[in-house]
C-alpha cells in the first residue's frame, strides 16, 4: 500500500521534471529566435552591400557610379583635372561594368604610359554599328590628363619607349598585349571594339588615380 506521503513525492518529482523539459523546450526556442534574428540581420547585411557594390562597382582604386539611361547603363566617375587655368571636375563615362572587363578582356603585359599616344588601326572592318566612334571618342578623353594623342600611320613601336603606341586590330579573341616598352595591340573578336578599349582606359583611370593619391 502506497503511503500518502509517498504520493506527494512522486508528484513533486514529475512536476520538477516537466519544469525541467519546459525549460530546455523553452530554451530551445529561444535560441532558434536568435539565430533567425541572426540570420536575418546578415541576409539584411550581404543585400545592402551587395547593392552598394553593384551601384558604385570599384576597380584599381576607381570609384564608378551606374547611371541608367532608358535602357542604356553607363558607369560614370569623376577625376579633378586643370582646365584653363582652373580645378574642376570632368567626368567619364563607360558602358561595361569595369570589374567584368577585367576577366572579360585580357591585359597580357603592364601599363607604361606616356605623355603621348600612337592610335592607329590596321582594319577599317571595326564600325561596328557605331560602336568604333564611340569607342575613338572616349579614347580622346584621354586627354584630359595631359596626354596627347594622334594618329601615324608611318609610326611604329617605339623600342626607347618614347611614346606609347597602340595598334587596334582583328584578332580572334578580344585582349591586349603589350609587345614593346610602351607598345600595346588591342585586339578585337567579335566586334568588342568598346570593351577592349575601355579595359585599356579603366588601367589608364587606375595609374592617373595612383598619381593623384601619392
Amino acid at each position: 500500500m502506497v503511503k500518502k506521503e509517498d504520493k506527494k513525492e512522486e508528484k513533486s518529482s514529475l512536476s520538477k521534471q516537466e519544469i525541467k523539459k519546459e525549460k530546455e523546450r523553452q530554451n530551445k526556442t529561444l535560441k532558434a529566435v536568435l539565430i533567425l534574428i541572426v540570420i536575418f540581420f546578415l541576409a539584411v547585411f550581404v543585400s545592402f552591400f551587395a547593392m552598394k557594390t553593384n551601384n558604385h562597382p570599384k576597380y584599381n582604386g576607381v570609384t564608378f557610379n551606374v547611371i541608367q539611361e532608358g535602357e542604356l547603363t553607363f558607369y560614370q566617375t569623376t577625376f579633378k583635372v586643370i582646365d584653363k587655368g582652373k580645378l574642376t571636375n570632368y567626368n567619364l563615362y563607360l558602358r561595361n561594368n569595369p570589374q567584368k572587363l577585367e576577366k572579360k578582356v585580357p591585359f597580357e603585359g603592364e601599363l607604361e604610359l606616356r605623355n603621348f599616344i600612337v592610335l592607329n588601326s590596321t582594319t577599317e572592318n571595326l564600325f561596328c554599328e557605331g560602336d568604333w566612334t564611340i569607342a575613338i571618342a572616349n579614347m580622346l578623353n584621354l586627354e584630359i590628363f595631359n596626354i596627347e594623342i594622334m594618329k601615324d600611320e608611318n609610326a611604329s613601336c617605339d623600342q626607347e619607349g618614347e611614346y606609347t603606341f597602340i595598334q587596334i586590330e582583328e584578332g580572334e579573341k578580344t585582349k591586349i598585349v603589350q609587345y614593346g616598352p610602351s607598345c600595346y595591340k588591342l585586339i578585337v573578336s567579335d566586334c568588342e571594339i568598346l570593351p577592349v578599349t575601355e579595359r585599356f582606359m579603366i588601367e589608364v583611370f587606375g595609374e592617373v588615380n595612383a598619381l593623384l593619391n601619392q
